[in-house]
C-alpha cells in the first residue's frame, strides 16, 4: 500500500488473531484457472459472433431458429440468396471464418478441460452430484483452491453469491435479494445446471430429491434454480472437505462391521 493509513490498517489486521487469509495458489492451480477463464472468454466471443451474424442477416430478411446448431443453415441461406449485395456477402464470410476459428478453439479447450477432469480426483467425485457434471465439477476443482478455508457450506454458498443479503439489526432478521457476489463464472454454471435439472423434473422425472418437487410447486422457476444451486454448492463443499463420495438418496450401503 502506498498510503500510510492503509498500510497501518493492513498491519493491524495482520496481527488480529481471528483474521483469515486466502490460500496462495500454486503455479499449476493458476494455469488451470487460466484455462477456465480463457474458455469462458472464447465462448463469449462465439456467442457475440453468432448474434452478429443473426442480427445482420435479419436486416436482409433472413431469420434462423435459436441455437448454435442452426447457424450453419443460416449461413447456407445467406450464400444462396442472390439479392444480398456482394459487400454484405463478403462481410458475412468474414464473420463465418471468425466464428469457425473460435468454435475450433473452444473445442480444443473443452478437450483440455475434460482431460483435467479425468485426472483430478476431486473433480471426478464432484461430477456425481446431480446437475453438476464434468464442466461444473472441473470449475469447482479449479476455482476452489482450499475448501477448508470456509467454516461451513453456507459460507461457501455466500462466497458464490447464492445467499440472500442480510439487513438484520437490533434482533430483527431481514433478508434481501440474492447477493450475486463472488465468482460469476462458477455461480452461473451451478445455476444453469440447476435450471436444466428443474426442467428435467418438470417433464416428469422424479429421480432426484422429494423436497425439490415441493419447491418447484410453490416457487418461481428462477427462485427454485437459485435455491437448488445453493444446495449443490453446499453438497460440493462437504464432499471437498470430507473427501467422501456423493451418495444418492435411496442408495443402499453395507452396514459397518463392529469390532
Amino acid at each position: 500500500k502506498s498510503d500510510a493509513a492503509d498500510a497501518d490498517a493492513t498491519c493491524e489486521a495482520m496481527n488480529r488473531p481471528r483474521m483469515r487469509f486466502v490460500a496462495v495458489k500454486s503455479a499449476d492451480q493458476q494455469a488451470a484457472q487460466m484455462l477456465a477463464k480463457l474458455r469462458a472468454q472464447f465462448i463469449d466471443r462465439r456467442t457475440q459472433l453468432s448474434n452478429s451474424i443473426r442480427g445482420f442477416a435479419a436486416e436482409f430478411g433472413l431469420i434462423a431458429p435459436k441455437g448454435l446448431s442452426r447457424l450453419g443453415d443460416l449461413l447456407a441461406d445467406i450464400r444462396a440468396d442472390a439479392t444480398i449485395p456482394d459487400m454484405a456477402r463478403d462481410m458475412f464470410e468474414t464473420l463465418a471464418r471468425d466464428y469457425a476459428h473460435i468454435s475450433a478453439e473452444v473445442a480444443v479447450l473443452d478437450e483440455k478441460l475434460l482431460a483435467f477432469h479425468r485426472q483430478n480426483e476431486v473433480s471426478r467425485r464432484l461430477a456425481a452430484i446431480p446437475a453438476v457434471g464434468p464442466v461444473g465439477a472441473t470449475l469447482l476443482a479449479i476455482k476452489v483452491t482450499d475448501a477448508h478455508g470456509f467454516k461451513s457450506g453456507r459460507d461457501f454458498a455466500a462466497w458464490l453469491g447464492l445467499t440472500p443479503k442480510n439487513h438484520s439489526t437490533a434482533g430483527k432478521n431481514r433478508l434481501g435479494v440474492i447477493t450475486r457476489a463472488g465468482d460469476e463464472m462458477l455461480r452461473s454454471v451451478l445455476v444453469a445446471g440447476a435450471t436444466a435439472l428443474i426442467q428435467h423434473m418438470r417433464r416428469g422425472s422424479k429421480r432426484v430429491w422429494p423436497w425439490l418437487q415441493a419447491l418447484i410447486a410453490r416457487k418461481a422457476p428462477k427462485l427454485a434454480a437459485v435455491a437448488l444451486a445453493n444446495k449443490l454448492a453446499r453438497i460440493a463443499w462437504k464432499l471437498m472437505v470430507s473427501g467422501e463420495q456423493y451418495r444418492p438418496i435411496g442408495a443402499t450401503y453395507p452396514a459397518p462391521v463392529l469390532p
